[in-house]
């Protein structure tokens, strides 16, 4: 499959398996997950067609590995990033000394006001290297990193939590956690 009908593919299912299933008719369950099939079905609908084949293999080249099979691949969900209400089933891990969030300048003011908030998502997401936030916080301009003293959040009762694609969870990284 070419890469332009693979990327519209996962920013369709990102759109829908995270933020607006009602769109095409799709009700995800409390975890959120959804048949394989209905999603296929009701894609086709809405003049998104693509076939299983090419579902799995947008799931399985998806640099950030944003969705998942259940173990006999009848269901797909999206693994973080929900702006929705969903339950992940994950359970709190302890996080490593420092992780990173990848932004762009214009909210650094913002930051330095109110730390990191999960906004319209269900959490702050956090990266485990300084590459990857730095490829997330490209995506709007210029990247700055900023260093998250996970453990010492930890240490002081802050919950985390880690998605099945590796990106860490929590609900807020207040200022005095971050190096900016």
């Amino acid at each position: 499959m070419e890469t332009n009908q693979r990327n519209k593919i996962s920013k369709f299912l990102s759109l829908i398996l995270r933020h607006a299933p009602e769109k095409i008719g799709l009700v995800l369950d409390e975890n959120g997950w959804v048949d394989v099939e209905e999603l296929i079905t009701k894609a086709a609908q809405d003049k998104m067609i693509f076939s299983r084949e090419e579902l799995e293999e947008v799931v399985v080249t998806n640099d950030k590995q944003r969705f998942a099979f259940n173990e006999d691949k009848s269901r797909i969900r999206a693994n973080q990033g929900h702006s929705i209400d969903v339950e992940l089933q994950l359970e709190s891990r302890e996080p490593p000394e420092t992780l990173y969030h990848g932004t762009v300048p214009k909210f650094l003011e913002s930051i330095r006001l109110e730390g990191l908030k999960k906004m319209n998502r269900n959490h702050v997401h956090l990266s485990p290297d300084t590459a990857t936030a730095e490829k997330v916080g490209s995506r709007r301009g210029e990247a700055v990193i900023l260093v998250v003293r996970s453990k010492a959040m930890y240490n002081d009762g802050f919950a985390f939590f880690v998605s099945d694609n590796g990106v860490w969870l929590t609900d807020h990284v207040p200022v005095k956690y971050i190096d900016l």
